[in-house]
Formats: C-alpha cells, sequence, structure tokens
C-alpha cells in the first residue's frame, strides 16, 4: 500500500550512510543540503520536532500552513460536487425516483471500491425509506462491469440502475438496459464517447479537468450525495448524515490505492474517526475477526480488512462485500465476516502458488525492462491482480499477470509512480492488440487472445518505456533522516501520524539509526525477523522485518555474530496486552 515518494535530490551527494548496495541491494538516498534548511526552517517557525517537520517539507507543506496540514478539515477541502459534469444531472434523478417511489438497482464492481460504493447508496436509500436492489456480477462468469443480459433483467424490474465504480466504458450494456434510466459513478479512465446514459460522473472522464482525478469510485459517490443532501435542504427535508458514512469513504479511498492527498486525506482521516465508533455492523464483525483490538489506522484498511472484503469477489460469492458493508444486521454481519475470512485463508493459499510460479516465469524472461509480466494456464483470475501487485513490489517495475483458459487470458496490471498504465492498456484495446481493456493510473484489467499475448506485451512494454519505466536502475531507498533508538518515543510517533494517514502518494516517512548493535534476534513464523537493537547509550529499540528471510536481510541480521548495521524502518506503536511499545516495521539494513 506504501508508494515511494519521488522527491527532487541533490546527486552530487553521496548515499546516506554511504550506503551504495543494502542486504536487500538497493541504494540509500537522504535528505540533501535543501531539505535540511527547509526543515530547520519548519522546526523554528512552529515548534514541531525535526522528524514531524521533515515529512511536512517532503509533502511541499510551507511553514505557515503546517497547523492546517495537520488538522485537514473537509469543509476546507470538499470540492464542489457541481464541478464534475453531470453531477447536477445525476442528483436530480436520485431526488425524481425517490419523489416518484421508484424502484432503484444498484450495480457494483466486486472489489472493496465498488462495494463500499454500492453500501453507500443502499445505506442512504435505506435511511431516506427507499429499498434498492444489489447486483454485482460473477468475477469468473460475467467478468468486470455491466453486461447485456444483467442490465437488460435488471431493467424490467427496475426505473432507475446506478453503476458504481464501472459503466464508462459500457456503452453496448447501457444500452441493453432497455426502459430504464442509467447513471454511472466511475473513476476509470473514460473513452472518447460516453454511453447513452442519463449521467456519467467521472473525475476520469476526457473532458474533465483533472483536478479531482486522484478521487476514487466512492469518492464520488460522496459527492453525489453531499450535493443531493443540499438540494433536499433547499426543499426543506433533511438528508441522511453524511459524516457517519465517512468510514466506508476512507475504506475504498485506502483500498483502491487513491493517493492520500487533498480531500483524499482529510477523507480518510475523518473516516478512520468513524470506524473507531464501530457503528457499522459488517465492519465491526470483520474486525473482530480479524483480532483488530487497535484503532484502526490506514494500514489496517489495505492490509487487514480489504483483503477479505475482497476475498469474495475473487474467489467466492461475488456479493458478500458489498452485503457486509451494508447490512444494519449484527447476526447478518457476524456470519458473512466469517464467510468472507475463511474465504481469505482459502485466497492467500491460491495466490502462493499463483505467485511462485509468476515470479520464476518473470525472472526467467527477465525483470530489468519496462514491463515485468507473467501468464499460466489456469492461474485464477481472482488472484491475478493481487500477484501483479507482488511483482511490482519484488521488481520496481510495472506489472501484468495472466490467467489463461480456453485460448483467452484474463489479467491484471498494476503500475508503479510516474507510469500511466490505465492509458496504455486502453491504447492496446483500441489499436485491437487486447479484446478489452481500461483502468486507471495505477491499476488495469485486460482481456487478450493467447495467441496475441506475446506482441500484446512487448507492445505494451514498448508503451511504457516511453513514460520512462525500466530507465531508473537498481532501486533507491528514500529516507527522511537519522534517529537514535531513545527518540522514537510513543509521543514522537503520534505527532508523526499526525501528518498522516500515509499511504500512495503520501508515503510514511523513513528512518535510519546508524551504527546499530543487534542486541536480540529471532525469527518468527515462516519468513519474518524479530529484533532488540541499541546505540549501546540510551534504550533498546524492537523491530520486526516481514519477509526477511525472503530476502538476504533475515540471515544476515539473525547470524550478526556481533556485528553492527545501519538500519532502515517506519516507526508505529506495537499494541500487546493493552500496551504500546514503539516499534521500528524494519525494512532494510547495511554492515556499519
Amino acid at each position: 500500500m506504501v508508494q515511494d515518494l519521488d522527491m527532487p535530490r541533490d546527486d552530487t551527494h553521496r548515499a546516506f550512510l554511504g550506503v551504495e548496495h543494502s542486504l536487500t541491494g538497493r541504494s540509500w538516498r537522504g535528505p540533501g543540503a535543501a531539505e535540511d534548511r527547509l526543515a530547520e526552517a519548519m522546526c523554528q517557525r512552529t515548534g514541531l520536532p525535526d522528524p514531524v517537520a521533515r515529512v511536512l517539507c517532503r509533502a511541499g507543506v510551507p511553514p505557515q500552513d503546517a497547523a492546517a496540514y495537520l488538522a485537514p478539515s473537509i469543509r476546507d477541502l470538499l470540492p464542489d460536487p457541481l464541478g464534475l459534469r453531470d453531477m447536477g444531472r445525476a442528483s436530480d434523478r436520485l431526488i425524481a425516483a425517490l419523489d416518484g417511489s421508484q424502484r432503484i438497482a444498484v450495480f457494483g464492481d466486486y472489489d472493496v471500491d465498488g462495494g463500499a460504493s454500492a453500501a453507500l447508496l443502499i445505506t442512504w436509500l435505506r435511511d431516506m425509506g427507499r429499498p434498492a436492489t444489489l447486483y454485482i456480477p460473477d468475477r469468473i462468469d460475467e467478468g468486470y462491469g455491466p453486461n447485456e443480459d444483467a442490465m437488460a433483467a435488471l431493467a424490467r424490474d427496475h426505473d432507475l440502475i446506478l453503476c458504481v465504480d464501472c459503466g464508462t466504458l459500457s456503452h453496448g450494456p447501457i444500452a441493453a438496459a432497455r426502459g430504464a434510466d442509467v447513471v454511472v459513478l466511475d473513476h476509470h479512465l473514460g473513452a472518447e464517447t460516453l454511453p447513452d446514459a442519463v449521467a456519467v460522473v467521472n473525475p476520469n472522464r476526457q473532458d474533465e479537468s483533472g483536478e479531482l482525478s486522484h478521487l476514487c469510485a466512492a469518492a464520488v459517490v460522496f459527492l453525489l450525495l453531499v450535493e443531493t443532501n443540499r438540494r433536499l435542504r433547499a426543499r426543506g427535508t433533511t438528508g441522511p448524515d453524511l459524516m457517519a458514512m465517512l468510514d466506508l469513504v476512507a475504506l475504498a479511498t485506502v483500498a483502491d490505492v487513491a493517493p492520500l492527498v487533498g480531500v483524499n486525506r482529510a477523507l480518510v482521516r475523518r473516516g478512520l474517526d468513524v470506524m473507531r465508533h464501530r457503528a457499522r455492523p459488517g465492519l465491526a464483525a470483520l474486525g473482530d475477526i480479524a483480532r483488530l483490538d487497535v484503532p484502526p489506522a490506514a494500514y489496517h484498511l489495505g492490509y487487514v480488512l480489504g483483503p477479505r472484503i475482497n476475498a469474495g469477489g475473487r474467489i467466492g460469492q461475488a456479493d458478500l462485500g458489498a452485503r457486509l458493508l451494508s447490512t444494519d444486521c449484527p447476526h447478518e454481519s457476524a456470519a458473512l465476516a466469517e464467510r468472507l475470512d475463511r474465504l481469505n485463508t482459502e485466497r492467500r493459499s491460491i495466490e502462493q502458488a499463483v505467485r511462485d510460479a509468476a515470479l520464476a516465469q518473470a525472472e526467467e524472461r527477465g525483470v530489468d525492462g519496462p514491463l515485468v509480466w507473467a501468464a499460466g494456464e489456469g492461474w485464477h483470475p481472482g488472484v491475478v491482480g493481487i500477484v501483479a501487485a507482488r511483482l511490482k513490489e519484488a521488481t520496481g517495475r510495472p506489472a501484468v499477470v495472466i490467467g489463461l483458459e480456453n485460448g483467452i487470458g484474463k489479467g491484471s496490471a498494476r503500475s508503479i509512480a510516474g507510469v500511466d498504465l490505465g492509458a496504455a492498456v486502453q491504447r492496446l484495446a483500441r489499436e485491437g492488440l487486447l479484446i478489452k481493456g481500461g483502468g486507471h493510473r495505477m491499476a488495469a484489467g485486460l482481456t487478450v487472445e493467447a495467441g496475441r499475448l506475446e506482441d500484446a506485451m512487448a507492445r505494451l512494454g514498448d508503451l511504457l518505456s516511453r513514460q520512462g519505466a525500466g530507465r531508473e536502475g537498481p532501486r533507491a531507498l528514500d529516507l527522511a533522516g537519522l534517529l537514535m533508538p531513545g527518540g522514537a518515543t510513543p509521543e514522537l510517533i503520534a505527532q508523526i501520524d499526525g501528518a498522516g494517514p500515509f499511504g500512495m502518494g503520501a508515503p510514511a516517512p523513513r528512518f535510519a539509526f546508524a551504527d546499530m548493535r543487534i542486541a536480540a534476534a529471532r525469527r518468527v513464523g515462516e519468513s519474518h525477523l524479530k529484533i532488540a537493537f541499541t546505540d549501546g547509550i540510551g534504550p533498546k529499540l524492537d523491530a520486526i522485518a516481514f519477509g526477511a528471510f525472503d530476502t538476504g536481510l533475515g540471515p544476515a541480521l539473525l547470524s550478526h555474530a556481533g556485528a553492527r548495521f545501519h538500519l532502515v524502518g517506519r516507526l508505529e506503536l506495537n499494541h500487546w496486552q493493552g500496551r504500546a511499545r514503539p516499534q521500528l516495521r524494519l525494512e532494510d539494513a547495511a554492515p556499519a
């Protein structure tokens, strides 16, 4: 979930702490003289600790805006919904459906963003006294987005169909919805023409400015409800409490890897506050079964709750996640949460097998080019997206993973910062190399004939190379500065967290601990490492390195033999038996 920040660097200064090749094969890049001066000025003008000042400087925040950045306000940052094309028409059509007691269906994607978007509408309509029909397509039998059979069937029994997190490219299926009006609420890249719907509200339409392109679909739905509540108020009607629904927007924003900048930061911050009150039965039940016994943070949305909600759409019943998020029944919530948790365990097993095969294939093909890809017969389409993300993380390259069956490949792709993958995939579809394809900057889906697979991937690699993919050489690890173990206090960690939430586009800062002695080290589980380290003067600091034995990091630190190391990671609080202790999420190390 966390993305490296591409900060401008003074290339004349040496690698940070002289580390050009760490235990994980990366060079370390720390702050240059200009950033040091900015951080010092920030400290002097705001009184903030140096580590917090550095986080703000790296986010481009001037000292006079520091206080507002640390307390982002939805009121100040929320854009005018009418800034999006077709928003007024969408809101009017929704109100007309309410006034006429019309039958409403919600057609959503099978991922977290689609499920949360659908749950937002279903919850809002339920609060307005209007039930709605939920329809989530089956990933394998129906594929992504509206299809003609489903839309025609829904149109026979409904007056209005709301397509969420899908629909922008669905010309044929929307035309098949004869007798019903269709409103599209989406964020995927649009084509030159739009489907014949009453409204297509999408910040990534080609005729939009792009200023709100970072919104996920749930945020687009939220803006529709903001505008609709405003119109209802003008008529003397009070709409549902939208602030209480921000837990869904926060969940979707993080799980869909939307950049945590601008209003997204405020939506996630406020949504996490809402989630801590455990008012939504589905999220409360899922948190309990996942043993989430600490206040939820962005990390938990992306890595604890999100994968479980996605599990139904990946390998089980597609609508389980949306039903969990929209139900107001605690008993149903508990049953759905338990089922999703079991599916998630099954998903991990399937994913591991595909991941091992995909990584071996990609390495054999070569991982130094602009694109890393793998394809296999019978690979489950529900896990190819996760495996593509793992390949991207392992190689620092855009990645595509494709499952083949009966001569057709269905795949998912994940990108890196600065490379617009969705636009490249759409171009391949226009050129006829793909049966279909679409997405957004960081993620895309595609369908391709097996016989055209090699040509399609070669062309995609060429398009991505033109955007700069594959030119960067060995990955650099970006560091915010130095700390001592004694300085990593709960108070400092809380202040750093106050500059969050952290995630895509707003990475949690990494700090280096120089010349440390390993006081204790032990293997945890199959591949994790737990250590305690000290500078020999102050207190020890605990650290956990997940997947350490998948690289050279685990073996080197476990058998340290008294050697000293530079250590790098992100600070966090480890909650255990009612206590919160500082801990380093260890990511890399190098001999001192």
